[in-house]
């Protein structure tokens, strides 16, 4: 106790007595003590009364659960008892939200709405989950293990609807003709047999119809059952057979630093184009009796072979004149869950390509089978973008209440926007329309209006309004700068919200879902030492960059040095598909406080909204398709002309540095690039993306046995030569993301190409994301060293 409040003391004096000169020790400690315990997870009781939202001003190893009134705004502590009792955020309700059913700890529970009385409906070892209500509101349906469970809530009744058994059924043994005369030659000659299997028979006949009806048995196979819905009108089951994907090789991480002694072998992940999960779709008829399945043969498009496929039409095999030619496959796809109008009318579900180049939202007879083209969107290079969803995730899907108008979210005009279309007439309406995006959507209870949250005020601003579902001018109900993440009361009536701006941490607000509201901060969590630095508010600017798109960035401009020979520094955010340049607090607040520091000794920081990063719609998405390292990179290159053309900058002291996927386009800049960039640091950089996973990278360069071209342009690895100026590599050695196999490989290509102003640093017991304040300090004075003593010679 003594050794951790003096190391808390001596933490605070340093940081205070240079609160004016930031140092690499002070900005990479916890951030509960350089930032504060910033609060998040905010939820409301479902009376509408309190917030609830995880905070932890103690500073204590884990965060706590915490409150605030509507009527007080002030934060106080859940003891344990109440927050175990506290009802689950998620569930489900009945039509007229009277009734709340929930999962919590593998059992079900049923809360009255209006008395907050809660009935716990199961108490089993085995956990039950997905409840939901049916469509009449008597009964709630639930899974336990694969199968589909009912329980009737006015007498406790519990029915199984479902009854799949891995496997295969057993055939009935037959009788060889041998046999079947051998049988009937002893029944003749044997009066006692006969009536003893006559008496058996008529037995067997009297305790079969004695039985209760039970659920059909449904062999699988060697599949897994998933997504079980019942229809409303409660004679259809849809279901969802996964068939995992076999013979995939998985990569193993070795873990070299263990309680054992022994290195240990962590099983990670498969590389990008190995063999996928197979889906197949199921509608259970209870009424017949009868599974069958949902086939795809019939979908517009399904047989579409990708544009890319031309570039290797050369290449293809001459096809000898006795072979018969194969008959064209359908695509494989992701079936997504269903969504049943109320009165179960209309079954909805959401169908994927799973090349991702197509989205198709489907209407499907439970009876026939046969699915129906309600919206389909293509894209040569992938689908993505806000509310379309992501493999099975149907994304912005729902009906309004005339049971008969779906709403949507759909990039066809080049931004996510929010459209509906009536099932009965066909008509199409888009209601949000402009170059920004839609970022969430909800509909409210009594289905007349939409609460979204868009970047409409700016690119780097997120607001929430409510919007009439016929369309119209949406009405805006935050108002202050920065990011809203707008949490809405259950009654409608209140916005609970976390704020944050540039160089300002998330809080908690609460303000009246109104126009012109004011919102009441509800926590306050700087600490000490972070309010003890003036931190910067880095400017919002714009470049050209060189096919004339606009790029946007964030500037830490320095004030000093002699213009034409000052030092800069170029950022890169990870995750490709991302945003950093925005007005509210950056998850990279370790490297925002590392810029500060920059600025403080000389240097000119800029971060770059690359092509490809979130926020800016499909066209800016899609960007690096086929070629990741081609207009990312020269948004960077464009970057560092900005900063010499407007800042002052010596062109030949211009550093890059980035983790992730800011590792890998800073090995990139430093390969293809060498003139631009004196330095650089790759942090847990991609090297070869042939060795990446398969959900992100199949989506932009293909698979690398059917597109090789994209990936060797793509992949560092094979552009190594390049290299003239200095280079750090620094790499969490039990990364199971980015493997650290990645840069052993690029430092023996380093090694062969005889190589000599690079280093490797590796740190043994980190992931992909660091954790350990010594290794975030070590890494760092690595790349501030780098900078000193390249960039300023």
């Amino acid at each position: 106790m003594k050794k951790t409040l003096l190391t808390l003391l001596t933490n605070f004096i340093i940081f205070t007595l240079s609160a004016q000169q930031l140092s690499v020790e002070q900005i990479m400690q916890d951030p509960k003590f350089t930032v504060g315990a910033l609060p998040s997870n905010i939820f409301w009781a479902e009376d509408s009364k309190t917030v609830y939202f995880s905070w932890n001003p103690e500073k204590n190893k884990a965060d706590s659960l915490y409150g605030a009134s509507v009527a007080e705004k002030k934060p106080f502590k859940i003891s344990p008892q109440t927050r175990r009792a506290l009802p689950a955020n998620n569930g489900n309700y009945s039509a007229d939200f009277s009734k709340k059913v929930y999962a919590k700890n593998g059992d079900l529970f049923l809360l009255d709405c209006r008395t907050m009385a809660i009935r716990q409906i199961t108490n089993t070892i085995e956990n039950e989950s997905n409840p939901s209500f049916n469509g009449k509101d008597d009964k709630i349906i639930f899974t336990k293990g694969s199968n589909l469970f009912s329980f009737t809530i006015s007498n406790g009744e519990i029915d199984q609807l479902t009854n799949f058994q891995t496997g295969t059924k057993k055939p009935e043994s037959k009788l060889s003709e041998q046999e079947k005369w051998q049988k009937q030659d002893q029944l003749s000659l044997f009066d006692v047999l006969k009536e003893r299997a006559d008496k058996k028979k008529e037995g067997d006949k009297i305790q079969k119809a004695d039985l209760p009806k039970r659920a059909k048995e449904i062999f699988v196979e060697d599949k897994s059952v998933d997504a079980q819905t019942l229809s409303p009108d409660e004679k259809y089951i849809t279901y969802r057979l996964v068939k995992s994907a076999t013979g995939a090789k998985t990569a193993i991480v070795p873990n070299y630093v263990t309680e054992s002694g022994f290195t240990e072998d962590i099983p990670a992940r498969t590389k990008v184009g190995a063999a996928q999960t197979a889906y197949e779709f199921w509608v259970y008829d209870i009424k017949k009796d009868t599974s069958l399945q949902v086939f795809t043969k019939d979908i517009d498009g399904i047989f579409d072979e990708p544009d890319y496929l031309k570039d290797y039409v050369k290449k293809s095999l001459v096809v000898k004149r006795d072979t018969v030619k194969k008959k064209p496959e359908p695509r494989k796809v992701i079936f997504s869950n269903v969504v049943w109008s109320e009165d179960g009318k209309y079954c909805v579900l959401v169908v994927k390509s799973q090349d991702n180049k197509d989205r198709w939202i489907m209407r499907l007879d439970p009876a026939t089978r046969k699915l129906q083209t309600i919206d389909r969107q293509h894209d040569e290079a992938w689908i993505g973008g806000p509310g379309i969803g992501f493999g099975g995730n149907v994304g912005t899907l729902g009906f309004l209440g005339d049971n008969q108008t779906l709403y949507f979210q759909s990039e066809v005009d080049g931004y996510s926007h929010l459209y509906t279309i009536n099932l009965a007439t066909s008509v199409r309406k888009q209601l949000t329309k402009g170059k920004f995006e839609v970022q969430s959507v909800q509909l409210s209870r009594d289905k007349q209006n939409f609460y979204i949250t868009t970047n409409e005020v700016h690119p780097g601003e997120q607001h929430f309004y409510r919007l009439a579902v016929a369309g119209g001018t949406p009405t805006r109900l935050t108002k202050m700068v920065g990011s809203n993440q707008v949490v809405l009361s259950p009654d409608e009536t209140k916005l609970a919200y976390l704020n944050s701006y540039s160089n300002r941490p998330w809080e908690v607000y609460i303000q009246d879902n109104e126009a012109n509201a004011t919102a009441t901060q509800v926590t306050k969590s700087q600490s000490r030492q972070f309010k003890e630095y003036k931190w910067r508010e880095p400017e919002i600017v714009t470049f050209k960059a060189e096919d004339g798109q606009t790029v946007y960035a964030r500037l830490y401009a320095s004030k000093t040095g002699e213009k034409g020979k000052k030092p800069a520094v170029v950022f890169v955010h990870g995750a490709g598909y991302l945003q950093n340049v925005h007005k509210w607090w950056s998850q990279y607040f370790r490297e925002y406080m590392f810029h500060n520091m920059l600025v403080d000794n000389g240097y000119t920081v800029l971060d770059i909204d690359y092509r490809a990063s979130s926020g800016y719609g499909r066209d800016w998405r899609t960007g690096i398709y086929r070629f990741m390292g081609g207009k990312d990179l020269s948004d960077h290159v464009d970057g560092a002309k900005y900063l010499t053309e407007t800042q002052g900058i010596d062109p030949k002291k211009i550093g890059i540095y980035g983790g992730s996927y800011g590792g890998f386009i800073t090995l990139m800049a430093m390969f293809t690039k060498p003139d631009v960039f004196a330095a650089g640091a790759a942090l847990r950089p991609v090297t070869d993306w042939a060795a990446y996973n398969h959900p992100y990278t199949a989506n932009i360069l293909n698979e690398p046995q059917t597109d090789s071209i994209a990936y060797q342009r793509s992949s560092p690895i094979y552009h190594a030569e390049g290299l003239k100026g200095n280079l750090l590599i620094c790499h969490g050695m039990v990364d199971v993301n980015v493997h650290y196999q990645d840069v052993v490989r690029l430092a023996q290509r380093l090694i062969e190409l005889r190589k000599e102003n690079w280093e490797l640093a590796s740190y043994p017991m980190e992931d992909h994301g660091f954790v350990e304040p010594t290794s975030w300090m070590d890494e760092y004075k690595r790349i501030f060293k780098l900078f000193e003593t390249t960039l300023k010679k």
